[in-house]
């Protein structure tokens, strides 16, 4: 089981690495908020530990990012805001659990394996776990986009229209609802920015046995060269 542990404090991160480690996980660290949702989209983590008070950018901001992008991997803030009004800000913020510092280890532990049951008890009774187009793979559990089993490297708003368009796949999505994914609370947005986006995406997909499609006054689609 792989786990992504975004946490700055060299020795806490040293002390749960080890620790989770010698539990069987695989963890990948990050120390750092601006490359904290790079880190996440390229590890594809079964469970992410995230700090809040992160150099270069807040926790929160990097958990709203990853959730508004469809990244859905369980996460677990651990953190010293931890008044009520923290906790409640972070689980409405996208969190899944919240673990106040300090904490005990086997509680986190616990924490950990308790949400993963969980999770993957929802993965179960729902959707399959991915979906495919192409050579494109989608992973519904965490949100990550892959190319013949490479991550494919896209920006945040290129990876939330292909999820969008990978989740109804050969079916129309209209601009009105892709400009509400992309831009979500901006109302100063214009309709003609989900052109652009388009436009950067359907190059990303270039090599790719996917194509973007085009239909006026329907909005887009994606599917394969071998599709009609």
């Amino acid at each position: 089981m792989k786990l992504l542990l975004v946490e700055d404090n060299p020795q806490m991160a040293s002390t749960l690495r080890r620790t989770l480690e010698r539990q069987g996980f695989r963890v990948v660290t990050c120390d750092d908020g601006l490359r904290a949702l790079e880190r996440w989209r390229a590890a594809a983590p079964d469970v992410v530990l995230l700090d809040l008070s992160l150099p270069g950018r807040d926790g929160l901001d990097v958990l709203a990012d990853a959730r508004k992008e469809g990244l859905v991997t369980p996460v677990i803030v651990i953190t010293a805001r931890g008044t009520v009004g923290d906790k409640i800000l972070g689980l409405n913020t996208g969190a899944d659990d919240y673990l106040p510092k300090p904490f005990d280890l086997d509680e986190l532990e616990a924490r950990i394996n308790a949400l993963v049951r969980r999770h993957r008890a929802e993965d179960s009774s729902s959707a399959a776990a991915e979906t495919v187009c192409g050579d494109i793979r989608l992973d519904t559990r965490s949100g990550a986009v892959y190319w013949r089993g490479q991550v494919l490297e896209l920006s945040t708003r290129e990876r939330a229209m292909l999820v969008a368009l990978l989740q109804r796949p050969g079916l129309a999505v209209a601009r009105e609802r892709l400009l509400q994914i992309l831009y979500p609370n901006q109302t100063d947005v214009q309709p003609e920015a989900v052109e652009v986006v388009a436009y950067r995406l359907r190059k990303r997909l270039s090599d790719t046995e996917v194509k973007l499609v085009t239909l006026r006054g329907l909005g887009y689609l994606i599917k394969t060269d071998t599709a009609p």
